[in-house]
Parts: C-alpha cells; structure tokens; sequence
C-alpha cells in the first residue's frame, strides 16, 4: 500500500470502480493510499440502476471506516442533460438526476458531480435557462435528501454549457435554492476552456476570476486531470499528471494553495496499467512528491 499524503495536505484520491459492490471501491482505493474516493452509483451509461439495499450501505459505510477514507463523491450518469432542448429528453434527465441525489443519500455520499448540460442548439441563455429550471425542479422533488450538487466545470467541447465562470455564475445565480449547488472544479477542463493554471501569476489571475464571479468557497472538489489538448482547444481529452499540455506547475500551485488545504481532489485520468503498475498509483506519488515544495501566494 502506498502511503497516505500528510495530514496538512488537501485529501487525495481517484475515481474507483464498483464492480463487485461499493465497499469493493472504497477497497481498491484504500490498497492504493487514496484518502477521498469518487465513485458512479450505477452503471454510467444506463438511466437507472438496480436498488441500493441497506446492506449495500452498510457495507459501504464500513468499508470507509476501515480503510479510513472520507469524502466520498459520486458522478452522475454521462446520459443526464439538464440543458436538452428535446423536452422529453429533458424530463428523462430531471428525473434521472433525482434518482442519482436519492442513490447517493442512500450510501451518506454528500456530493453529486454533474456536467450542466449541452444545449444541442439554440442560443446560450435558452440553454442556461433550462438548466435552471431543471435544477430547480430537480430540488422541488428532493427537499429531504441530504446530498448536494456540484456542477463541474468544462472543456466547452460542443455544446456543452459550463466552460465559462459567466455561465456557472448564472446557473447559480438563476436557481431557486443555491445553497444546494457547488462547484467541481477539473484542472483538465478549465484549461481546455482558455484559462491558463500556470504559471503563478497567471494561476492567480485565474482564481481570481472565479473568486469574483462564482466564488472560492463553492468549489466542494478538484478534478485532478492533465489535457492531452492545448490551452483553449474546448476538446476533452483526459491524461495522467504531468504529461500532458498542462505539465505539473499547475497541480504544485494547486496543491500548496493554502485555500484548498481541505478541499477533496479526485484524479479522473486515464484507468491503465503501465509495466503493470496501476497509473492511478502513479499519479498520486506524483502528486504526493509536489506538496510542500512550494506554498502558493494568495
């Protein structure tokens, strides 16, 4: 097992598989020294999912326990788009999201990540509208279920809505109940959308920005990904720290941000095995190997 990052550091961890159940994805995070854990309730690619018993919770709640990992995270199904302009797409989409907040109250996950949605076509602020009203009919249904929502930002890829803060900033400032909404913020995404990460200054300006417009304290989770893609290509292509067009100053900055010192981060790069050794192994040592070398001003 690799060893767990300083106590002092932001808790590190991967998006794990459930096959098997959910405590087998809590394991499999554990035996690689992650400290956070982000999984998919169901089958991504499918509307719905089998029931999730008591047992299933149980389970998975003591697997956190035992392997000592906290906050767990789940993403939504790829299928869900809040932003459809087909309308019954759109109510397929609301209450498939229903279901994922209900699944993840069911195993005490706090947090629900989902991408606000493609518009398909149309104009922009049709699109954010139907966003909203979705978010808002998503919330009408669900006032008892604890878990939250995270909007993740985006590469912009399409016509997929949230790779500008404005659009974020509007999401949230249209809803009804935005205290039930925060932000997933993906390294990989933020630069495919045009806004540099690195270096210091320009990582400052950047923060600074979305300070200003959304707001530091809504950012719940870091998507930690690399981009195959350069800077502003709006294209969405994953890969593993360090190697790709963002290098590694982005994720130091990151890291020794004394801001974002108890702010979960998730790797979400690519699931492969290299000279048989798992890359989420060695995306986390990586990781580990740049706290503490520098702090980031603020």
């Amino acid at each position: 097992m690799t060893s767990k990052t300083p106590k002092t550091a932001p808790p590190l961890g991967s998006h794990r598989s459930i096959a098997g159940g959910y405590d087998q994805a809590v394991r499999r995070a554990g035996e690689i020294g992650c400290a956070c854990v982000q999984i998919f309730t169901k089958n991504n690619n499918q509307w719905r999912g089998k029931p999730i018993t008591d047992e299933d919770a149980r389970k998975f709640a003591e697997a956190l326990k035992q392997w000592k990992i906290g906050h767990p995270l789940a993403h939504d199904s790829y299928l869900i788009n809040l932003a459809s302009p087909d309308r019954n797409l759109w109510k397929k989409s609301v209450d498939a999201f229903v279901d994922e907040l209900h699944r993840a109250g069911r195993l005490g996950i706090p947090y629900v990540v989902t991408h606000p949605g493609s518009m398909i076509s149309g104009d922009e602020r049709d699109g954010l509208r139907r966003v909203i009203s979705a978010l808002d009919e998503v919330f009408s249904q669900v006032p008892e279920v604890p878990a939250q929502c995270l909007l993740e930002t985006t590469a912009g890829q399409g016509t997929a809505l949230g790779w500008r803060f404005e659009q974020l900033a509007e999401i949230l400032d249209g809803v009804k109940r935005p205290e039930r909404l925060g932000v997933c913020f993906d390294t990989c995404h933020v630069f495919a959308a045009g806004y540099p990460l690195a270096p210091e200054k320009d990582y400052r300006a950047t923060l600074r920005a979305f300070d200003r417009l959304i707001g530091l304290k809504r950012i719940k989770a870091f998507h930690l990904n690399d981009s195959r893609r350069e800077r502003g290509s709006r294209v969405d292509r994953h890969d593993h720290v360090g190697r790709g067009k963002l290098g590694l100053e982005p994720f130091r900055l990151l890291l020794n941000d004394s801001r974002f010192q108890k702010i979960p981060m998730y790797l979400e790069t690519p699931k492969e095995f290299e000279n048989g050794v798992d890359m989420d192994v060695v995306n986390l040592k990586l990781l580990q190997g740049l706290i503490g070398e520098k702090r980031t001003k603020v």
